[in-house]
């Protein structure tokens, strides 16, 4: 995120995220986030079974497309995606990010067809689950069925929060509260909440808030000037959490 009208500070590099590809579930340091912690050893092993572990992905592949059979969920291992919706029209809405830990796909389990076309932002990994696999398996084991069901919780509260984000007046609410959000969901995988690494572009931050490009770099750029935010090039750190918590109209 290059912030061309302010000054360009320069920030260390965000730890970036090392968990090995062929590494099992129960061995996974994201396990926490996308397993049900009540899981006893044989129970993981018999999720082992069914789930696909670390399949690679280069920067842009698609994993899903818009109207496409269901037929998985995926784990990110690692690397980011992004979801859109194409419309009636033909224009394309950035709908969700999801970062390693977090389950993406869900979207195609009402009607059988994905409701999104999902898009890796950069090379990575994913763990794809078989869907009609796992609702057996859920179905055997109460804490996994817990679990998922949480999970879609999970999705569904992130749909409303998307909804909220966009009813906000004030740009500067938006991207205070996006901040926020990715701040969260790092310290959830026991990484930087204050400093981290944004793979999307600002056009897919412009997007998925409803603001314009133009209007994403000037807020940046108020940001750093208030001494709220650093950013060079997609390195962030927060530097007053207070100030921004302030800024998205959030209480602590």
């Amino acid at each position: 995120m290059n912030s061309a009208e302010g000054q360009r500070i320069q920030v260390r590099p965000a730890v970036q995220c090392n968990h090995s590809p062929s590494k099992s579930c129960g061995d996974c340091r994201l396990n926490t986030i996308c397993l049900p912690i009540a899981l006893e050893a044989d129970e993981v092993a018999r999720l082992e079974d069914i789930v696909q572990r670390g399949r690679p992905v280069e920067k842009g592949h698609q994993i899903y497309h818009q109207d496409q059979a269901f037929s998985a969920v995926y784990a990110v291992r690692l690397g980011c995606f992004k979801t859109i919706r194409t419309t009636a029209d033909g224009r394309e809405q950035v709908t969700g990010f999801y970062f390693p830990g977090e389950i993406f796909g869900m979207d195609g389990i009402a009607q059988s067809r994905h409701t999104n076309t999902a898009i890796a932002l950069e090379t990575g990994a994913i763990c794809e689950i078989p869907f009609d696999r796992l609702q057996d398996l859920s179905m055997k084991i109460s804490s996994l069925q817990k679990h998922f069901f949480q999970l879609m919780s999970s999705e569904i509260t992130a749909e409303q929060e998307l909804i909220t984000l966009l009813s906000k007046n004030s740009a500067e609410e938006r991207m205070a509260a996006l901040f926020l959000s990715i701040s969260t969901r790092f310290a959830q995988r026991n990484q930087s909440s204050m400093r981290f690494r944004l793979p999307m572009s600002r056009g897919d931050i412009s997007n998925y808030l409803g603001l314009t490009v133009e209007t994403v770099s000037r807020i940046l750029s108020r940001m750093q000037k208030a001494e709220v935010i650093r950013v060079d090039n997609k390195e962030v750190e927060i530097l007053d959490i207070e100030r921004l918590r302030g800024l998205a109209m959030v209480d602590a």
